[in-house]
């Protein structure tokens, strides 16, 4: 059984991932604020800004496949990042990176796809530039590039803000003209399991087969969640008028279709 190290395990994507990779992976882990569900024995604390300490992690675990999927400061992240592909570089271990829809915030023309090259312009987007750049450079073809788009979940902080809304007769605020698709966290963590067991590698687009706004995601989600009267407010992107798009699409067609789904199936899942 192959061992496999997620680095931020104790986060929504990384924990859903943990729970769906047990029963075909040894699964360790690492967390910061909160601890992680997996065995003590199988989880570590981790202050990436502790220098050394990934090193005695990886010297523990030995793991053939490492996951990241950290959240917080970017600089702290990026210095983090070089240290572990730099820990790799003599290891047979394969990395797969989490990245973002963000990277290509600086060009909402059209929805992107694996090949069209990033380009973004908010501080988000450069840092996870720089770091797909990094890890490639460093490691080659032993690193994959996972972008995802807005993850919701039952328990994601996305979902519980709108109940804290509804329960607070709070409007609720969406863009009107921004299209994008989303993922279930459960989804995400199915979608890697089936990568990880066929060793898919690469650049990877996933989310919702379908685009859409979203103002028309919380609608159709609120109006799912409660009978009563809830303010949604419209607020045009960039006070425009014009239709902007934000979306992750694929080309590639080696994920079966059983394990995609469309905006109003995430929908459906988190009300269910």
């Amino acid at each position: 059984m192959k061992k496999l190290f997620i680095i931020g395990a104790s986060g929504l994507v990384g924990r859903a991932i943990a729970a769906e990779c047990l029963n075909d992976f040894d699964v360790y882990g690492t967390y910061f604020s909160s601890t992680t569900n997996l065995e003590d024995d199988k989880q570590f604390y981790l202050d990436i800004q502790e220098e050394g300490t990934i090193r005695e992690i990886l010297n523990s675990v030995q793991p053939d496949i490492v996951i990241s999927c950290l959240q917080g400061d970017y600089d702290a992240q990026f210095k983090f990042h070089n240290k572990l592909a730099e820990e790799l570089i003599n290891r047979d271990s394969v990395l797969y990176f989490f990245s973002t829809t963000n990277v290509f915030d600086g060009d909402l023309s059209k929805h992107h796809n694996e090949m069209d090259e990033p380009i973004s312009k908010s501080d988000y987007g450069q840092y996870k530039i720089n770091c797909e750049k990094m890890l490639v450079q460093i490691l080659g073809n032993r690193v994959s590039i996972v972008r995802i788009p807005g993850i919701w979940g039952k328990n994601s902080p996305r979902l519980n803000n709108i109940k804290k809304n509804i329960s607070n007769s709070i409007p609720i605020q969406a863009y009107s003209n921004l299209e994008w698709s989303f993922l279930l966290d459960t989804q995400l963590a199915r979608q890697m399991h089936y990568i990880l067991k066929n060793e898919l590698s690469g650049v990877m687009h996933l989310g919702a087969v379908d685009m859409i706004t979203e103002s028309t995601f919380v609608k159709e989600l609120v109006n799912k969640l409660t009978s009563e009267e809830i303010n949604i407010h419209d607020k045009p992107y960039e006070d425009e008028v014009q239709t902007y798009y934000f979306g992750l699409v694929s080309n590639r067609k080696d994920l079966p279709r059983s394990l995609q789904s469309t905006n109003e199936e995430i929908i459906s899942c988190l009300v269910d």
